[in-house]
């Protein structure tokens, strides 16, 4: 388990264009260093936020786009091409502009595909997940190079929310999720030991509704009350906010914001 390293912007867009940067240049020296590289996408505004600033900064030309695997860390079980899906709005922010091998990009099963329910999409994924792992890796899915998250008001990430029977999950690494209080209530879902199988986790947080998950999340709350507060990388957990989502902890925490 990583030790949470906090980092506070400004503002959102500020946020959203820092931690482009800095996913940018996370991708090209694991290329450099592997040949290539493995990102989980998040959905979401500030998600869907960190790719359109991806997608507008000029540094994006230096990713070998054809050697990333794109993963998801959750999904809607929604009909292929509806607007809610975080693969829907991510091809928008991003992933129609570059050039991308469709063959490394594993979108997670959609309603209206070949599998009747949530469960069966789940374990089909897990299994896509599986084939991908490495004997290095050691588990049951690939060692991500950095697994994006963002935080829900009530402190859920992916679509592990509190009390729900997915947090709670210890073997599988996909479930369907039942009655979200999130609507869409269907999804798909990594849980927590597939998530802490990523080298690095960055949690992505933004707004005065996101203070109090972050600061119950970083205070010591159980997972299962505070699903945030059970997300962490293998060698580093990154937690990314906005100067309004950070209004809540101690200063003591963090350094000044950026400029």
């Amino acid at each position: 388990m990583s030790t949470p390293q906090i980092v506070v912007h400004r503002d959102k867009e500020l946020m959203a264009r820092a931690a482009a940067a800095r996913l940018i240049t996370k991708i090209v020296d694991a290329q450099s260093a592997r040949g290539s590289a493995s990102v989980v996408l998040t959905g979401g505004r500030n998600g869907n936020g960190l790719l359109a600033a991806l997608s507008a900064a000029p540094a994006r030309d230096a990713v070998d786009w054809s050697r990333l695997d794109l993963w998801w860390g959750d999904e809607r079980f929604l009909p292929e091409g509806d607007p809610e899906r975080n693969a829907t709005q991510a091809r928008e922010a991003l992933l129609d502009a570059v050039d991308l091998d469709p063959a490394r990009v594993h979108y997670m099963p959609a309603a209206d595909g070949k599998h009747d329910d949530a469960d069966a999409a789940a374990e089909a994924y897990a299994t896509e997940l599986a084939a991908a792992a490495r004997p290095e890796d050691h588990g049951p899915v690939p060692s991500f190079d950095v697994l994006l998250l963002g935080v829900g008001p009530d402190t859920h990430v992916a679509s592990l929310f509190p009390e729900l029977p997915g947090v709670r999950e210890t073997e599988r690494t996909v479930v369907g999720v039942h009655g979200a209080p999130k609507p869409p209530p269907t999804r798909v879902s990594l849980t927590l030991p597939a998530i802490r199988a990523a080298r690095e986790v960055w949690l992505l947080a933004a707004g005065e509704d996101k203070a109090n998950a972050v600061a119950l999340a970083l205070s010591g709350a159980g997972e299962i009350q505070a699903p945030a507060a059970g997300a962490y990388g293998r060698s580093r957990t990154l937690w990314l906010l906005d100067a309004a989502a950070a209004s809540r902890l101690p200063r003591g925490l963090y350094p000044p914001a950026s400029p």
